[in-house]
């Protein structure tokens, strides 16, 4: 039995390592079709969902020197490890317990090297996804050149519109 825990052990040592970023969750009456869902959607956007046991995860994580109080992960806890945009992944993680009367929920991760709570997690889901943040970016460039174009425009046509109207009296 305890080489089972070893494997399983060195197994989430190994996605820890190889995933940029975690996102911990907490479930509660989630049927395996509902799992399957999740787990479904989470792979599309390069993440997976792991159940694991809370006392081997911290162990884990302590291994490779992250810090997560056990207080914190209540209830039973499953794993999202991510590969590519995690933010994503949390609000798809928090859309789905949303749409499944509350079934899963984030409680805590790491993103970019730093822990994060449930709070500030659910605040990271809150953001745009990068392709939003960057039009907002290219939006506030763009508008102060239109709106320089906009007067500049007007300044131009202003004496045209004046010489038509004076025209048109005559």
């Amino acid at each position: 039995m305890r080489e089972e825990k070893n494997l399983l052990l060195d197994e989430i040592k190994n996605k820890l390592e190889t995933s940029s970023s975690f996102i911990v969750t907490r479930y509660s009456k989630l049927a395996p079709n509902t799992a399957h869902e999740l787990r479904v959607r989470l792979v599309k956007m390069g993440s997976e969902l792991e159940v694991v046991k809370k006392r081997v995860f911290l162990k884990a994580a302590a291994n490779l020197g992250v810090a997560l109080n056990i207080g914190d992960l209540q209830g039973h806890i499953g794993v999202v490890f991510a590969t590519q945009d995690a933010i994503e992944s949390i609000k798809e993680v928090l859309d789905f317990g949303k749409k499944n009367e509350k079934v899963i929920d984030v409680i805590a991760g790491r993103l970019d090297g730093n822990i994060y709570n449930e709070g500030e997690m659910k605040t990271l889901a809150t953001l745009p996804n990068k392709n939003g943040m960057r039009a907002e970016l290219l939006g506030l460039f763009e508008a102060p050149m239109a709106q320089t174009l906009a007067v500049i425009d007007a300044l131009l046509c202003s004496p045209l519109y004046c010489l038509e109207n004076r025209a048109k009296q005559e």
